[in-house]
């Protein structure tokens, strides 16, 4: 028999104390000392005798909250209490472990996760072991997920790139729990130390799979979704199809989440309840309900396990058990206390699940349901009502869309109103087909899998290129976003509620309202955080240049795209002025064409335009000058004489008011000595872009001594390969006096010139965007 009863609010309110403390340690900036929570545990303590004395139930959630904050402490402290040693980074170590997941094979490099079990240098074991990420750049053979070996690596901490706007890689190596990215280094050679896969047989199994789909599947399409669906494996999806997906607002169909494990369970779970309801014999041993709970419980945790217990299938599961376990006790759940103990639920599995852009989604979609259609009478016709759910989620949502991703898409509500339900008939028959496969080795209806497949996705990419699918908007501050969510709880209120349509005013300001813009006369300068590289953004009140571009890499990634673009729409700037290359080596220009297909350009200066491959790229030369909102820019090289290389860099010197700053790309010793003969004191600058990334062959005495600047800025990457800045350089800008920033240790380097109050250098933006992942490396020029 069910209980007709509903838990009380306290269980709930429990689990909600437990989702603020897990969710809330993330905010802070550095792991919490044990002094620290033990001064909360004892805290706790304390208002659980005082409060239970007249108020019980507010007791329990405080002890639930700081078992949350002590439950992420053990998250967080199994990555950063036992970091990997600094002093290492970049040297050759010995590791031991197995590949913890399924290889990802492109036609330059292998990469996979490795457990390491044993770290050793120059004989001496380090304590260290954990998740590393590692890429085998050459004659790397078939790898197989549990495999056991022994590499010679070079590791370094976790570092990525930080900039406004842009990708957090760091953030995202924190959530993979991966405590250092390297690679496998050739010799000494690696040794394979065992075969067997170990407790990585579910991996191996994937990765079986994997290679038999891809041998049955043609290659396109089929062959890249199919695994995606499947199993999880989203290698094979390039940036084109994410974009599509981006664009139409259907990416939630392609990683494996809530939909897609809610779809299968739903599906058992009607299944075998009407076949329980058909045999009675059946029902007295188990009530259909029951038996069709447990089934689709069962279906969810396979489903899960078939992609690997993702991230994203571990919150829809913790989800989904919520319910379903209530179903087997016979509870009746509000739904706010389910929702409230889902959160829980998902939170105990996976503290850090809050930083996650799907789990704000997921959670916020189920409250904008529940907010906008429990309780009231729908529009007559499941057609009408399943409009409606869409239209509310597309509206709820959007808000947090733009504030995470700084889009949103503007037909997502029409494309999923018809793809969601065509997509829930297909996802079954995508895993019946892999089914037969797996079984009878029958390739046909994978085939016819992959023809509808193919179709469906050119139906999307059509739509996707429709001028107006997205909006992109930059960022925006903190009153404009209150304002939008009130906006969108009063449009989605219940129509008895007056004046509803002044949501649609409250929305107004997330589309007129824009950065602010540098004053007439002022100048904003950043220096982006690119690598190995260089990338600049120069912004006076109403124009915009953006000197280079940043490398691209041979796996087709490049700061174009990642870091320029990204930068550009959080400043809100849909157009460049001048798009300036100083010369077409890759670390300069790799990131032009990814650039221009973001972000159009007006005018394409370069040192070498012939090389860049655009038609409408125009030759810089010395004595170009030209005027922008009381911002002076001038080239100083090359000259009319040909230069190819290094030497054929753009100089470009802006001047506000009295301060000016000097950018002179990769030129080298000739070109410096020759502006310092050509400018003499016409070469003061404040601030000096370090030439070619502090290289000992630019950035020449003489030189620094013409420029006399107070700051020098290096771009360079982390621990690169070549030593910048090199050690004479460091040297020279020490006893120069100059102050000098690094963007491996700042993130991206902001100034701001007034013509009145001169140059201001911002916060460095790593400082700004500090938390708890955040990686600090010491400057080069500080040692």
């Amino acid at each position: 028999m069910y209980q007709d009863s509903t838990p009380g609010p306290g269980l709930a309110l429990i689990g909600l104390g437990f989702a603020v403390g897990a969710g809330g340690y993330f905010l802070i900036t550095e792991p919490a000392s044990w002094g620290t929570l033990l001064g909360l545990a004892s805290l706790a303590a304390l208002l659980l005798v005082v409060l239970g004395r007249w108020r019980r139930p507010l007791g329990w959630p405080l002890v639930a909250m700081v078992l949350g904050v002590g439950w992420s402490h053990l998250w967080v402290c199994s990555l950063l209490c036992a970091p990997f040693p600094e002093a290492l980074a970049q040297q050759d170590v010995t590791i031991v472990g197995r590949i913890a997941s399924l290889p990802d094979v492109t036609s330059h490099r292998t990469r996979f996760l490795f457990e390491v079990e044993r770290l050793t240098h120059a004989d001496e074991v380090i304590d260290f072991s954990g998740r590393v990420r590692l890429s085998w750049y050459r004659d790397a053979p078939a790898l197989s997920a549990g495999e056991r070996w022994r590499f010679t690596a070079r590791l370094k901490s976790p570092h990525g790139f930080v900039n406004p706007g842009g990708f957090d890689y760091e953030r995202w190596l924190f959530r993979q729990q991966i405590k250092a990215t390297g690679y496998v280094r050739a010799e000494p050679a690696p040794q394979p130390l065992d075969s067997d896969a170990g407790r990585y047989w579910l991996d191996r199994w994937r990765q079986d799979l994997r290679a038999r789909l891809h041998q049955a599947l043609p290659e396109g399409v089929g062959a890249a979704l199919v695994p995606a669906l499947v199993i999880g494996d989203r290698s094979a999806l390039t940036s084109a199809y994410w974009e599509v997906f981006s664009r139409t607002g259907t990416s939630h169909l392609i990683a494996i989440s809530g939909l897609h494990v809610g779809l299968v369970s739903g599906a058992l779970f009607l299944l075998i309840r009407r076949a329980w309801a058909l045999l009675p014999g059946l029902a007295l041993w188990v009530a259909a309900p029951r038996a069709g709970a447990l089934g689709a419980l069962a279906a969810a945790f396979g489903y899960a396990a078939l992609s690997g217990f993702a991230v994203s299938t571990q919150r829809a599961l913790a989800m989904l058990a919520v319910v379903l376990i209530a179903l087997l006790a016979g509870r009746t759940l509000r739904a706010a206390s389910a929702l409230l103990l889902a959160l829980a639920a998902v939170l105990l599995v996976d503290p850090a699940a809050v930083l996650d852009y799907g789990f704000w989604l997921s959670f916020g979609a189920v409250a904008v349901l529940l907010y906008a259609l429990r309780g009231r009478l729908g529009p007559p016709g499941w057609i009408a009502r399943w409009g409606a759910a869409q239209w509310a989620v597309g509206l709820g949502l959007l808000p947090l869309l733009i504030a995470f991703f700084g889009q949103a898409s503007l037909i997502a509500p029409l494309v999923n109103l018809l793809a969601v339900p065509l997509f829930g008939l297909l996802l079954p028959v995508i895993l019946l087909a892999t089914l037969a496969f797996s079984i009878s080795a029958w390739d046909w209806p994978l085939l016819i899998v992959d023809g509808l497949l193919t179709q469906g996705y050119a139906l999307l990419a059509w739509t996707a290129d429709l001028p107006w699918a997205t909006i992109m908007l930059g960022d925006r501050p903190g009153w404009v976003w209150l304002l939008a969510g009130l906006g969108t709880l009063l449009l989605l209120a219940p129509r008895g509620i007056p004046a509803r349509w002044l949501g649609a005013v409250l929305l107004l300001p997330l589309w007129l309202a824009r950065p602010p813009a540098p004053a007439p006369g002022e100048l904003q300068v950043t220096l982006l955080d690119v690598g190995q590289g260089l990338a600049g953004v120069l912004r006076p009140h109403r124009h915009t240049l953006v000197y280079d571009t940043g490398p691209r890499f041979p796996s087709g990634f490049n700061t174009g795209a990642a870091v320029v673009a990204p930068y550009l729409r959080h400043q809100g700037i849909d157009t460049i002025d001048i798009l300036m290359i100083s010369h077409a080596d890759l670390d300069h220009a790799g990131g032009l064409q990814g650039l221009l297909d973001a972000v159009p350009a007006r005018r394409i200066l370069s040192g070498e335009p012939k090389a860049l491959g655009q038609t409408r790229a125009e030759h810089c030369q010395r004595g170009q000058q030209w005027h922008w909102d009381g911002v002076d820019f001038a080239v100083l090289h090359p000259s009319d004489r040909v230069e190819r290389g290094n030497d054929s860099s753009c100089v470009l010197r802006v001047s506000v008011g009295a301060t000016t700053l000097l950018w002179p790309g990769d030129a080298e010793a000739g070109v410096e000595r020759a502006l310092v003969q050509r400018e003499g004191a016409g070469l003061r600058a404040e601030v000096l872009i370090a030439g070619h990334h502090g290289s000992a062959s630019s950035t020449t005495a003489p030189f620094l001594h013409a420029v006399a600047p107070d700051w020098v800025l290096f771009s360079m990457g982390w621990k690169n390969r070549y030593g910048f800045p090199a050690p004479v350089v460091r040297e020279r800008v020490i006893a120069s006096g100059a102050t000098s920033l690094e963007t491996p240790s700042t993130g991206a380097i902001r100034l701001r010139i007034d013509p009145a109050t001169g140059l201001q250098v911002a916060r460095p933006y790593r400082a700004q965007a500090d938390r708890l992942w955040r990686h600090h490396p010491v400057p080069v020029t500080a040692r």
